[in-house]
């Protein structure tokens, strides 16, 4: 875990500049559509972000129709800031928000998918992912 210095909020007025860092540290290809992405953030269901200080070190979203179902699209750390439970911390305050919904909802792939089954997801079934994706990350 951190050692408790960090603030977690909802703000949604994140400065882009530091979204598009956090987002590039990651290899992320949202960072190349600025415009898009922090729309995306602002217009989310919910969203918390992780601060450090004055420094961003991790955000969370999710979009859902406010009744039934929950899909968490994006949660990203920095690299320095991994495996200290910040990601962990976004997540729960996420769910909480969706406890009494009947269906959550990602798309893990890599490394997310073993921290995903230790937050308590699992895989959907036999379901397949499947997408129509304009990024170059995957």
């Amino acid at each position: 875990m951190t050692s408790g210095k960090l603030n977690y909020t909802e703000d949604r007025n994140l400065p882009m500049d530091q979204v598009i860092a956090l987002y590039r540290a990651n290899d992320w290809s949202s960072a190349d559509k600025p415009e898009q992405l922090m729309n995306a953030l602002r217009h989310s269901h919910s969203l918390v972000s992780a601060w450090d200080g004055g420094k961003l070190v991790g955000l969370g979203n999710a979009i859902s129709d406010g009744f039934l179902v929950v899909y968490y699209p994006h949660l990203i750390v920095l690299p320095e800031f991994q495996g200290k439970g910040v990601g962990t911390e976004i997540l729960k305050r996420l769910r909480v928000k969706y406890e009494s919904f009947h269906q959550h909802m990602l798309v893990a792939d890599g490394r997310a998918i073993d921290f995903y089954r230790k937050c308590g997801f699992e895989r959907a079934g036999q379901t397949e992912p499947m997408w129509i994706y304009a990024g170059h990350d995957h």
